[in-house]
């Protein structure tokens, strides 16, 4: 543990410096590819520094806010884009924090609001129910050898929901309370999507969401424009944006699993581009003519993400024990508080009395 916060504390400091680097060198550099150049470095940084922790959970943190977020935030930077232009001023601090955090700034929310300093940036409401059922989900993880795989899988796919929406909270809570700034909702119910467009475009992981469609989907169908009409042009673009996400998925989870990658999850991302284009187009010749209602749209929808992700998603993942991996390192966090949460022991003792009666069946 003591190697791995010494590591942690490399790259805190590593990145620090690229983005002060960034904030007082590179800004003052003539938008375009000079500025890009000057960036070049920083993002082979941005690479490695993953490498540098060994424990899944910090990797892969690592990798998505610093090698997926900032190496992209920046990328658009180099050319006077997205949340880091330089049109608006920032401070330091807040540079800092849009460039490496899953956060997205509301509108005309540059300059900080005016809150009283004596009262502490509060959470959603939701908030403490989703920390409480994340909760309940690591302590019931204990009895993935008593559950049927596919409630297994079900479980991990809300555990996975839960601790971006708890992370990203968090993030968002530091962003208030440091300087002001007011944040957009990571996500919006995903669980209550109509369509796959719907799903991925305005309800499931928003930030990423923005991002992707200013770094790949914009240039792309600019680039498609020049050879095919402005109707046809956004379905590579979306093909091209689901691509580049699961290349990097897959990036995010070879710094996790420190396995070659199978490429199922790029599959995964590919598959639901192209499903995506397909139901823009049936919508298009459907259009106000036939509508499915929510009640039979969302079970359908929400049913084929999960059935998707059970089959191309989560596979390379618990083949590799990157589940067990992190959960056994969230119970080492968690050891602190064994004492003060009566839960935890009696999770425990619950567990082995269930393995108990589990072993005497299967002898009988």
């Amino acid at each position: 543990m003591g190697g791995e916060i010494k590591g942690l504390i490399k790259v805190c400091l590593s990145v620090l410096a690229s983005l002060c680097y960034s904030y007082f060198i590179v800004s003052k550099i003539p938008k375009g590819k000079f500025r890009l150049l000057s960036l070049l470095p920083i993002f082979s940084l941005f690479v490695a520094l993953p490498l540098f922790l060994s424990t899944a959970i910090l990797s892969g943190i690592t990798a998505f806010f610093i090698t997926w977020l900032a190496t992209f935030r920046l990328a658009l930077f180099s050319f006077d884009l997205g949340p880091l232009s330089t049109g608006s001023p920032k401070s330091l601090l807040v540079f800092i924090a849009i460039a490496c955090l899953p956060i997205k700034i509301k509108p005309n929310q540059q300059h900080p609001s005016r809150q009283d300093p004596h009262k502490p940036p509060r959470l959603p409401l939701n908030f403490a129910v989703k920390v409480l059922a994340f909760g309940v989900f690591i302590g019931f993880y204990q009895y993935k050898e008593l559950v049927h795989p596919k409630i297994f899988l079900g479980l991990l796919c809300c555990q996975v929901f839960l601790f971006l929406e708890v992370l990203f909270s968090l993030c968002s809570a530091l962003v208030r309370c440091t300087t002001g700034l007011e944040v957009e909702q990571p996500s919006d119910e995903p669980y209550l999507s109509t369509l796959l467009q719907d799903f991925w475009g305005r309800r499931w992981n928003l930030m990423v969401t923005n991002l992707l469609r200013h770094t790949v989907y914009k240039p792309v169908k600019s680039a498609a424009e020049t050879v095919m009409s402005e109707r046809w042009s956004p379905l590579p673009a979306v093909v091209a944006t689901f691509l580049v996400s699961g290349l990097m998925h897959e990036l995010l989870f070879y710094y996790v699993n420190r396995v070659s990658p199978s490429w199922e999850m790029t599959s995964f991302f590919v598959l639901h581009g192209v499903c995506l284009v397909v139901e823009v187009g049936v919508k298009s010749v459907f259009s106000g003519r036939w509508r499915l209602h929510w009640a039979a749209s969302v079970p359908l929808t929400v049913g084929f993400v999960v059935a998707t992700s059970f089959w191309l998603f989560f596979p390379p993942l618990i083949r590799a024990g990157a589940d067990m991996r992190v959960m056994e390192e969230v119970k080492v966090l968690l050891e602190p508080m064994r004492e003060k949460i009566p839960l935890l022991p009696l999770l425990n003792s619950t567990r082995e009395q269930l393995l108990l009666l589990d072993l005497s069946g299967r002898h009988k």
